[in-house]
């Protein structure tokens, strides 16, 4: 359940964006993926995860992106909550660039 509404929550900010921005899409997509994450790491972990101390700065920013793009102002929230994502994950970063570089050992898919 918990994949499934990361994976529409990533859709309708997706389709959002292509739709000039339009915040009922984003906000929506904002919702269900919050509540994917819940649902793939549980509630404790994800309370956890986003208040840590080191971690403030770009929860703040996430989750004043969230809010903003709630009050009807869809691109400020958007830049917003893209600085969050970046600020949160930084650390997520090295570890999918790697996976990404391995896929490259894969015998049919070095060929391609």
């Amino acid at each position: 359940i918990g994949v499934g509404l990361v994976g529409f929550g990533l859709f309708f900010l997706l389709f959002g964006m292509l739709l000039y921005f339009d915040s009922v899409l984003l906000a929506f997509g904002n919702i269900l993926f919050l509540s994917g994450l819940v649902f793939i790491i549980g509630f404790k972990r994800t309370f956890t995860f986003f208040f840590q101390r080191p971690k403030l700065k770009g929860t703040s920013f996430f989750f004043g992106g969230v809010i903003i793009v709630l009050m009807r102002w869809p691109i400020l929230g958007m830049l917003l909550e893209a600085y969050g994502f970046i600020t949160l994950f930084r650390s997520f970063f090295p570890m999918a660039f790697g996976f990404l570089g391995s896929l490259a050992n894969i015998p049919l898919l070095s060929q391609v």
